[in-house]
């Protein structure tokens, strides 16, 4: 457990600010609860917004880009969610070997427990595996503090006791949160990481279009985010991150862009 200190956002801040205030106009004049109720029904929508965008910062840090230094060596980095997954996993591996790529995995901890040697393997082609949850909730983001602490505690000792390293970072499912998450994450030590570019993988069964989606981003300091598990199938049935990632690594090279993994990214 880390034992910083969790520091509030402004939008946080201000939003603490107007429940004390509100509290305090309700007590001294109740007849205004129609217009304080509508201020903070509006606070609540603005927050609840704010959380369905995932690159957002108003609610917490969060990496939407490598940091500058790594920005300024070249570096880019992959980052594979929703796995491991037994079929497509491997056989992106074994891409990634090919174009000497390293990769950022995040896994689900449930996932991970029932493919655990899977796991190893991608520590052991020298990528990263990092925290997507424990059991990828659809309703993440309406879960509170103590929900969400119990998700990403189970997900950091499953991949730990798995892999042996602890995770360092965190993306929500979907890369949907609120505003409990943050103090979450600070408890755990973790730093939340979204991406610069998606290509809808999971949805878009168009390789060509997911590569085009991939490539107007593809410049020094990118996040960029595919899917191994839950990946879309093309018409001919195979899974579309494996039908993106030949042309997406060779352009990355042609553009003298360097591959790392968020940890690399951090030195």
């Amino acid at each position: 457990m880390n034992n910083a200190l969790w520091r509030p956002t402004l939008l946080i801040r201000a939003t603490l600010l107007l429940h004390a205030l509100a509290l305090i106009v309700v007590i001294a004049d109740p007849l205004q609860w129609r217009r304080v109720l509508f201020a903070v029904i509006a606070n609540h929508a603005l927050l609840m917004l704010t959380g369905l965008w995932p690159r957002s910062h108003w609610l917490g840090p969060n990496w939407t880009r490598l940091p500058p230094a790594a920005a300024d060596r070249h570096e880019i980095a992959l980052t594979i969610d929703d796995g491991p997954d037994p079929a497509v996993t491997p056989q992106v591996l074994d891409m990634l070997d090919r174009y000497h790529v390293r990769a950022t995995f995040f896994c689900i901890g449930e996932k991970a427990a029932h493919y655990p040697d899977l796991c190893r393997e991608i520590v052991r082609r020298g990528h990263t595996i990092e925290n997507h949850s424990q059991h990828h909730r659809h309703h993440f983001a309406m879960m509170g503090h103590a929900a969400m602490m119990r998700e990403l505690q189970a997900a950091q000792h499953t991949l730990t006791a798995i892999t042996g390293k602890p995770p360092l970072f965190f993306r929500a499912p979907a890369g949907l949160r609120n505003p409990f998450l943050d103090p979450v994450l600070t408890k755990l030590d973790l730093r939340l990481a979204s991406w610069s570019a998606r290509g809808f993988d999971t949805r878009v069964n168009d390789a060509a279009r997911v590569t085009n989606r991939l490539l107007r981003n593809l410049r020094a300091g990118a996040i960029l985010l595919l899917h191994d598990g839950n990946a879309a199938r093309t018409p001919g049935g195979i899974p579309v991150i494996l039908d993106v990632l030949p042309t997406l690594l060779t352009a990355a090279r042609a553009a003298d862009l360097r591959f790392v993994t968020l940890r690399a990214a951090l030195l």
